[in-house]
């Protein structure tokens, strides 16, 4: 039976999850999983996508425990914040899918094939794109790694790397005009 969400303390739950507890999950599911189901179907819009974006937030919860700062906010607000971001990257992620038929399938194959580039100058565009990205400080690099390796959100990259979003979003447009700079 779920306790008051106002007398359940998600600090603690989420503290023993980090140090291994997996009763403290299973509490945290058993408080929240109903609301956590809603407000993933509020995003998804289909059950069982909700479905699976609760099961993998609980993943990420388990996973990620640790890095919950009480000194941010609260532990409620953290594990809805996990829930949201998991169904929004679905939601990203289903908006990326392509369908197509064989025709479609031939002709991009066709156009791939027309726009194959020499393997020495793809090469050498890379090696200079890394050494480029080697002449940027860490807080940059890493930001314009997140945002165009990984696809992550400026939100998303203030999270991974427990910064604040407006040095962020500086980090990525001052990153990004050396890259230019340099690569010229």
């Amino acid at each position: 039976m779920p306790a008051d969400s106002d007398s359940f303390d998600y600090n603690a739950a989420l503290h023993a999850c980090a140090l291994g507890d997996e009763r403290a999950l299973q509490r945290i599911y058993m408080q929240d999983s109903k609301r956590l189901l809603g407000v993933a179907l509020r995003i998804v819009r289909q059950r069982h996508l909700a479905e699976d974006v609760v099961h993998d937030a609980f993943v990420n919860i388990w996973n990620k425990a640790a890095s919950f700062d009480a000194k941010r906010g609260e532990g409620r607000g953290w594990i809805y914040s996990v829930v949201r971001h998991q169904a929004l990257n679905m939601v990203r992620d289903r908006d990326r899918e392509v369908y197509a038929d064989e025709e479609a399938i031939d002709n991009m194959q066709q156009q791939n094939e027309e726009l194959i580039v020499d393997q020495f100058e793809l090469n050498a565009s890379l090696g200079k794109l890394q050494d480029c990205l080697s002449h940027l400080d860490s807080a940059k690099r890493n930001s314009i790694l997140c945002a165009y390796v990984d696809g992550c959100s400026h939100s998303e990259i203030a999270q991974r790397l427990n910064a604040p979003l407006g040095s962020v979003k500086a980090w990525v447009k001052r990153g990004l005009a050396a890259l230019r700079e340099c690569m010229g």
